[in-house]
């Protein structure tokens, strides 16, 4: 093979596809720590707690560790993908990719800043199926970018359910 057509195959550089993962997960990142109900966010962490929330409901440092193990996978998976060569399945699954990190800063937005907790409940169930779309499709270009986001996809499943859960027991709290 030429060296012309080794660089028309060839993904992106691993500086391009670092790049690119930090500037994707960063921003998704920032609009999600705008949104936390810590204590840099006193009203919405008041507001978050006092939410009737079901028993299943994990501790709030549960939610600290597994966000960063689930980011982690959606990293790796973005990191793999961009390294693959450019085709459709690829762009297919790097838009995929794209769409799921988005909507989990968006999904912040909705619940926490906005308190619309239905449309978060379902901004959720659109993250499972993006996430499983893009499992589907990352799984076409390399198969260890599609098995790293299955956590992120089983995780979408049970936060569907929370979020569906708190709508139904909170609609004084909605907007």
């Amino acid at each position: 093979m030429a060296k012309d057509d080794r660089m028309q195959t060839a993904g992106v550089s691993r500086l391009a596809a670092l790049t690119a993962v930090a500037a994707m997960l960063g921003a998704s990142a920032l609009v999600g720590r705008r949104n936390a109900p810590d204590g840099t966010h006193p009203g919405i962490r008041r507001w978050y707690r006092k939410l009737d929330k079901p028993g299943y409901t994990p501790p709030d440092a549960v939610f600290g560790a597994v966000w960063p193990v689930l980011e982690t996978g959606l990293a790796v998976g973005g990191y793999r993908l961009l390294r693959q060569p450019s085709s459709p399945a690829r762009n297919t699954a790097l838009g995929l990719w794209l769409v799921n990190g988005a909507m989990i800063g968006g999904w912040t937005q909705l619940f926490f800043r906005e308190h619309r907790l239905g449309a978060s409940a379902a901004a959720s169930g659109a993250m499972v199926a993006t996430g499983a779309a893009y499992v589907a499709a990352a799984a076409r270009v390399d198969r260890p970018a599609a098995a790293v986001a299955v956590p992120f996809v089983a995780w979408l499943g049970f936060a569907t359910l929370l979020a569906g859960r708190i709508w139904r027991d909170n609609p004084e709290a909605s907007r």
